[in-house]
């Protein structure tokens, strides 16, 4: 890693080595502030015949300087640095998730606690989580080898016990991935990294379970109390074996490596670190959402308890807008995914869509009935991974706490959803169907649908996705990682205000005053209605709202409310349609 005074970093280069497309930027100092000035891409280049990513890298950078004017690549193709004149960057920084990114087995002895923490580890890294075994999830011993044995995992994270608890059911976990001897997917001559991070009594008899076969590392106890989480040290590791013994043996990332000034991060990690650098920075609890063809990512930031900010990310495997277009129709239902659609469709028109999109997964609509169909799958898409997401990102499961007599009879197992819709501030979409919506309008619409904000909220969406890259240079610069992210990649949607409760259509919702330089209006809107006010980008209004009795706008049931909120290119949508939209599903 090089060492640079940040004040002097004029020029940056910043890489996103993808499954597909490799995607640089540039972010030039400019009047002493930091903005994004040209973005360029090339093929990337992991696969064979070429089965070296810097090549995709330097092809990218290339393409970028000469949109910019500046030359990035000598002609024995290395990187320029540092800038002078015309010519080259001063720091060079990547993320990835070429190669299918990184690939986690994650085992632990309690399936709601331990392991759930170490899941929540790795997720918080970038990771993708193949499976989680553990003690009491009821798979037999010779069933938990085979599965180890078919992963074929870059790494394995392993916990298991508070400290000073359990012994005997951590090493038994240990004693089943010894004999599965699993492979790791690059580079078959090099030991498989195993991370521990369980019951501290248990360290010295998980040494000696494990042969040469396997790098382990020993971090601090991801659970080391029930009441507690302990998961930076584990996710630092994570970092760690990713760089040295994943990303070393993949094809051309040794060399990649080299070339960065800065570790290189896994893409979805980097996402998470920008949205908690932003959480941090404006003191708000923000939802973030990356719908791809194959997966749906949802990050999140909210406070805990404690009052302190807790991050959560989930990656929904098999709901995505091309490879898994099938599935999410599937697991929605074709009834959810039509009551979406504002035009007569034939259903069996719709499914002969849907599996022509599974076999040539890069078309785009080109009719309006196709892309009505398409926005209306991404709706149930985004609902269901956010359904999942809330279920995952919950307070501690395991903790005793004061029970009352309706938790007698209550089916949840403990650990409450730490999301919560009202407590939004703002919510971030990326992701193909997102972004590039023919209509701004469209797009806030699918997150107004999907997510169901309550109260107020700011929505906006990634300009062309460059969460990744802020995300790694926050690491090094965050003032100007900070600066990027407002000025360029953002782009604000505008401010949704929601009510929450239910009642008949046509009965009033809430009373509105709204005062500014360019909003002044007054007014009421009904149950089941939908208003929008014109609200420009770096514009604000003061908007006075009055619910009527059993209705909560962010004040409480009823209450009256006074805030400011900030316009975009869509504006200001109220939306009285209640809340949950569509009870029971």
């Amino acid at each position: 890693m090089t060492s640079f005074n940040p004040d002097e970093l004029n020029v940056i280069l910043a890489t996103d080595c993808g499954s597909t497309t490799t995607k640089a930027i540039l972010i030039e100092k400019i009047d002493g502030v930091y903005r994004q000035t040209w973005r360029g891409e090339a093929p990337t280049t992991v696969e064979e015949p070429v089965a070296d990513v810097t090549v995709g890298v330097i092809n990218a950078a290339m393409e970028v300087g000469e949109l910019a004017g500046r030359r990035l690549v000598d002609d024995d193709g290395q990187l320029i640095r540092p800038a002078r004149g015309n010519e080259g960057c001063d720091l060079y920084i990547s993320t990835s998730s070429a190669g299918g990114g990184l690939q986690i087995l994650v085992t632990g002895v309690v399936k709601e606690m331990s392991a759930a923490s170490a899941e929540r580890a790795a997720l918080g890294a970038g990771a993708i989580v193949l499976d989680l075994l553990a003690s009491n999830d009821r798979r037999r011993p010779h069933e938990k080898i085979q599965l180890i044995r078919e992963l074929r995992p870059d790494m394995v994270v392993m916990a298991g016990g508070t400290d000073g608890g359990t012994v005997k059911h951590v090493v038994q976990m240990a004693e089943l991935i010894a004999p599965a001897r699993p492979k790791p997917r690059f580079g078959s001559n090099f030991s498989l990294p195993v991370i521990y991070a369980g019951n501290h009594d248990a360290v010295d008899e998980v040494k000696e379970t494990f042969d040469e076969s396997v790098k382990l590392s020993v971090v601090e106890n991801v659970r080391p109390t029930l009441e507690r989480e302990n998961l930076a040290p584990a996710r630092d590791e994570i970092h760690e074996c990713f760089l040295e013994h994943v990303m070393a043996h993949a094809p051309g990332y040794g060399k990649l490596m080299e070339l960065a000034d800065v570790p290189i991060m896994p893409t979805p990690g980097a996402v998470g670190d920008i949205l908690q650098k932003i959480a941090e920075v404006r003191s708000i609890n923000c939802v973030g959402v990356d719908i791809g063809g194959a997966t749906t990512d949802v990050f999140s930031v909210f406070r805990g308890p404690d009052g302190l900010p807790v991050f959560n990310r989930t990656v929904s495997a098999n709901l995505g807008m091309s490879y898994s277009i099938s599935n999410v129709c599937a697991e929605a239902g074709m009834a959810n995914v039509l009551r979406w659609v504002h035009q007569k469709m034939d259903e069996r028109e719709l499914r002969n869509r849907v599996k022509n999109k599974m076999i040539r997964p890069t078309t785009i609509p080109q009719t309006e009935e196709a892309l009505d169909f398409e926005q209306a799958v991404a709706r149930e898409a985004l609902r269901l991974a956010y359904l999942q997401h809330k279920a995952f990102a919950t307070t501690l499961k395991g903790v005793q706490q004061q029970r009352t007599v309706g938790d007698t009879f209550s089916q949840q197992s403990g650990g409450n959803s730490l999301v919560d819709n009202m407590a939004l501030n703002l919510l971030v979409a990326s992701g193909g169907v997102l972004s590039h919506a023919p209509k701004m309008e469209q797009t806030a619409m699918m997150l107004l649908d999907a997510f169901e904000p309550e109260g107020i909220t700011e929505l906006a969406k990634d300009s062309i996705f460059m969460m990744p890259h802020l995300g790694v240079l926050a690491s090094v610069h965050p003032q100007a990682a900070m600066q990027v992210f407002e000025r360029d990649c953002l782009i604000m949607l505008g401010t949704s205000i929601a009510a929450k409760g239910r009642a008949k259509p046509g009965r009033p919702c809430f009373e509105y005053v709204f005062t500014g330089d360019t909003l002044n209006d007054a007014g009421s809107i009904h149950f089941g209605e939908l208003k929008h006010f014109s609200l420009g980008e770096g514009q604000t209004a003061t908007v006075n709202l009055r619910p009527v009795r059993g209705v909560d706008l962010g004040a409480g049931p009823g209450k009256p409310l006074i805030a400011e909120i900030r316009g975009g290119t869509v504006g200001v949508i109220l939306d009285a349609r209640g809340r949950p939209l569509w009870p029971g599903t």
